[in-house]
């Protein structure tokens, strides 16, 4: 009678070799991340391996180009950014919860900022970064819009205002050439915000 083989050691090994490759990945997606927060707008693929210290062949078997690299970091930083975004807000009027979310735009922003700048470093080559920030120019849009009461949400020229003022680019305005911290642009930005929606007592 034949004894049936006992698969157990070539399902460890398999498993082994799994949980290897998720922390490899795992590594390379944070060696890139740190890179980049440092301020390196376009890293090698030869760096990314250097600092997740793993061979170069590793980070293209787990990455075929450094655009789906890319691709993953950006999933990583949305869920940081949706963390933000989507806290309950807790104004009493429409006008405190979009100044609170004009708040929680900046901090969004400011987490975001370093992997902005890299990918616009590689956007003109990549359909996924550019459709990327166009999806979030979008949500950006969405959430402000459905925050506003319907006489507000009317007056397009306001609307159109209140998005320029809430985006990424017056964001990076106040922070890169204007030279501000983070606290006063926060700041800058809610008192054009006020300013824009006052007499607007409409809820």
């Amino acid at each position: 009678m034949t004894r049936p083989i006992d698969s157990a050691p070539d399902l460890e090994i398999a498993d082994g070799r799994r949980r290897r490759g998720q922390d490899n990945r795992a590594r390379i997606v944070a060696a890139m991340m740190e890179i980049v927060h440092g301020g390196e707008i376009a890293p090698s693929a030869e760096q990314v391996a250097a600092r997740a210290d793993v061979g170069l062949r590793t980070v293209f078997r787990h990455f075929q180009d450094m655009d789906s690299l890319y691709r993953e970091i950006a999933a990583v930083v949305g869920v940081e950014v949706r963390a933000v975004l989507e806290r309950p807000l807790e104004g009493d009027t429409w006008q405190a919860r979009l100044l609170e979310r004009a708040g929680r735009f900046s901090i969004a922003y400011e987490k975001m900022a370093p992997y902005k700048r890299a990918a616009d470093a590689f956007k003109h080559r990549s359909k996924f970064l550019g459709g990327d920030y166009a999806r979030l120019v979008e949500q950006q849009r969405e959430i402000l819009e459905q925050g506003l009461p319907p006489a507000v949400a009317r007056d397009r020229d306001r609307v159109e205002a209140l998005a320029l003022l809430l985006s990424f680019e017056a964001w990076a305005r106040l922070r890169n050439e204007q030279g501000l911290s983070p606290s006063r642009a926060q700041a800058v930005i809610e008192s054009a915000v006020r300013a824009l929606i006052a007499g607007s007592a409409t809820e």
